[in-house]
């Protein structure tokens, strides 16, 4: 019996028995959780059996991961998990950085006790995930908090595009290769973030939130040239 190629045997069915698959969310899934490498190729049809399904709603879920950024499609090679170039993997972070600030000084003024609240709670789970040194549950906590952050903005479209930024980086699974003193660091500036959203102090935040993505393209640019993650640019 011939082996399934390595994205099928990684793939997890979350609906139960009887139920019609979530071909998309369950492919999404899977490649955000890191499970798949960069690069991947996928086999349409071990996808199709392993789901139970026809090859045909296998190809349109791969459309929908294609426009978000997750997959990539060449001609008469097939589909394949996206991988970028390590410039392309820093503009995303600068992407990010663009948006973060832009909510984070719109998210002080209506911030309220709830808003508080959900913060500091993210940024406890955040410290337990650090604490622990389980990488993809410290990456889980970093993206709650920032969520946590921004989303007291009440700026709906830019908290998609910023997970939509966010979740493009996420195969390489950057904080799996981020130096342990590096991801102190990096915690070390949400602890002054918190302080500066509770202190309802803008400009400080703002301030805080630069220099921890300052400090992001120092970790990431340790790993630039790791082939795993990276593709050459041509």
């Amino acid at each position: 019996m011939r082996r399934r190629s390595a994205f099928a045997s990684r793939l997890v069915r979350t609906g139960g028995v009887g139920e019609t698959p979530s071909l998309e969310g369950d492919l999404r899934r899977s490649v955000l959780t890191g499970d798949q490498q960069p690069g991947t190729p996928i086999a349409i049809d071990e996808v199709a059996a392993f789901f139970g399904v026809s090859p045909i709603p296998v190809r349109e879920a791969l459309k929908t991961l294609l426009a978000e950024g997750l997959v990539e499609h060449r001609p008469h090679i097939g589909y394949s998990v996206a991988k970028l170039t390590f410039s392309e993997f820093k503009e995303l972070y600068d992407v990010r950085q663009a948006l973060e600030s832009a909510a984070l000084r719109a998210a002080v003024s209506p911030a309220g006790a709830g808003h508080e609240e959900r913060v500091r709670t993210a940024h406890e789970q955040l410290g337990a995930a650090v604490e622990s040194g389980d990488s993809r549950s410290y990456d889980a906590a970093a993206r709650r908090f920032h969520l946590a952050l921004i989303s007291a903005s009440g700026m709906r479209r830019l908290v998609t595009m910023y997970e939509s930024a966010w979740n493009i980086t996420e195969p390489a699974r950057p904080m799996s290769r981020v130096a342990e003193h590096d991801r102190a660091e990096l915690h070390a500036d949400h602890e002054r973030m918190v302080e500066a959203f509770v202190a309802g102090d803008a400009d400080a935040l703002i301030a805080e939130s630069n220099a921890h993505y300052d400090r992001l393209r120092i970790a990431i640019s340790r790993f630039a040239d790791d082939p795993d993650c990276f593709v050459d640019p041509e």
